[in-house]
């Protein structure tokens, strides 16, 4: 087992890995920008290094400043977190030729999934159900004419290199699919510089289902059962739940085994989340995310594992401590992800924290690296805060969480904790009546009222 882990993050998922370093009796570093100096996850760790300004591209993203952090620590392994340097395969390959472990998958299979087009290719080999479409990019408007019409309207344009709903353009007719293409690539090029796209049939009241893999590096692997993440906004997850509501036992065997199977087949090693679009009873790939999840507590909560403890004991070459026989539903989890962001507009609200209480009480989580007088840095993702509710049902889940956010103190910034006390009061949300389209549908209608 490792003596010393580098965490290569900020933020609640830092400090959630550093708690999990301390629980396994091995020593946490943090790194940090400048902006960061008094970030709690610096606080709580063993040791700190700052490796820059505050922009990202010269702090959490500099490929020398980690490694140098790295060396100067003895750190014997990188945890990455989620977001940042965690599913970027040149950077893994640079810690591996330094002789330091990465806390994840290989760069072969970072690589391979971080390719749409490559992504669902491996997919449909490995025996994965993936989404009519074209077999790889679509280089003319004349072929995405001809792919269209095979596959039936409405279809939808994605960039190869694409993610967070960039390089994304839905055409619902042939007379829509020309603006279409030609918006699809203009993004793709600016936003990734690749203006490369496919094209898949677009499905229309789907939810977003994903599944839970583990892998052990050595030809085995496990499921952990599937989340449901359809209420998003802008392609952006808002609110995740485990069980999904609607998907029942057989089809989470079913599939589970299925993504189990293929991620066993390539040896894949640590935690793995494959995504799907789900609709009348048919799952459909999307993706591959080859890190931890930012949903991931509501899986740890109603399976009672954890994950990053997993994933290091796995980078050490330990195997799993469960196998799937030991693996037991048990309950329901909610997860709410809490920005520090004005609304209606979602606008970013950075600044100093003048209060802060956080819920408690049985089945209530909060992943959180707030403190009273912090101040919320105007350079990074607005997420601040995650609040997870665990209950013997969705209905005490949903209960437990009502009364969990009516706790929740969090002064001196706007926050997205409103939108949670109004989605609660819905019908749709309370009974499981949604799709992927929902909440965008939702918040046109009551927060355009509401400004």
């Amino acid at each position: 087992m490792f003596d010393k882990i580098l965490i290569a993050n900020r933020g609640e998922i830092a400090l959630r890995v550093v708690r999990a370093c301390r629980e396994m009796g091995i020593r946490s570093v943090a790194v940090h920008s400048t902006a960061d100096a008094d970030a709690m996850h610096v606080r709580m760790a063993d040791e700190a290094v700052c490796i820059g300004p505050p922009p990202s591209s010269q702090s959490y993203l500099s490929f020398p400043a980690i490694l140098s952090a790295c060396e100067i620590t003895g750190a014997q392994a990188i945890h990455p977190g989620y977001g940042f340097l965690s599913e970027n395969a040149a950077f893994v390959q640079a810690v591996e030729d330094h002789g330091i472990v990465f806390i994840g998958p290989r760069a072969e299979h970072i690589r391979i999934m971080g390719d749409k087009i490559t992504a669902k290719e491996t997919a449909r080999t490995l025996g994965i159900p993936v989404v009519p479409g074209s077999d790889g990019g679509v280089p003319t408007l004349a072929e995405a004419r001809r792919i269209a019409g095979e596959i039936g309207y409405p279809v939808i344009i994605k960039a190869t290199a694409g993610g967070g709903g960039r390089g994304m353009k839905v055409a619902h007719s042939p007379d829509e699919i020309e603006t279409a293409f030609g918006t699809a690539r203009s993004e793709a090029k600016a936003a990734f510089g690749n203006d490369e796209v496919y094209i898949e049939k677009y499905l229309q009241k789907p939810r977003h289902i994903e599944i839970q893999v583990f892998g052990d590096g050595k030809g085995g692997a496990v499921h952990l059962g599937e989340r449901d993440c359809s209420l998003q906004r802008r392609h952006q997850k808002v609110l995740e739940e485990a069980p999904g509501p609607v998907i029942r036992p057989e089809e989470r065997e079913r599939i589970g085994r299925i993504c189990a199977e293929a991620v066993a087949k390539i040896n894949y090693a640590g935690a793995g989340t494959i995504e799907f679009l789900y609709e009348d009873g048919a799952f459909y790939f999307i993706e591959m995310n080859t890190r931890l999840q930012v949903e991931h507590p509501v899986t740890e909560a109603v399976f009672g594992v954890d994950l990053v403890r997993e994933q290091i004991r796995v980078a050490a070459g330990l195997p799993l401590s469960f196998r799937q026989e030991d693996l037991r539903l048990n309950g329901h989890a909610i997860e709410v992800r809490i920005n520090a962001e004005k609304l209606p507009g979602f606008s970013p609200s950075p600044g100093r924290i003048t209060q802060y209480h956080a819920p408690g009480g049985l089945g209530v989580r909060m992943d959180s690296a707030l403190y009273d007088g912090y101040r919320i840095p105007p350079y990074y993702d607005s997420l601040i805060a995650k609040l997870i509710v665990h209950g013997r049902d969705r209905d005490e889940a949903l209960a437990r969480l009502g009364r969990a956010l009516s706790e929740l103190i969090v002064d001196g910034v706007d926050t997205t904790v409103p939108l949670f006390h109004a989605l609660l009061r819905e019908p749709a949300i309370r009974e499981g009546r949604y799709d992927i389209h929902w909440l965008e549908r939702w918040l046109r209608e009551n927060m355009t009222a509401a400004a």
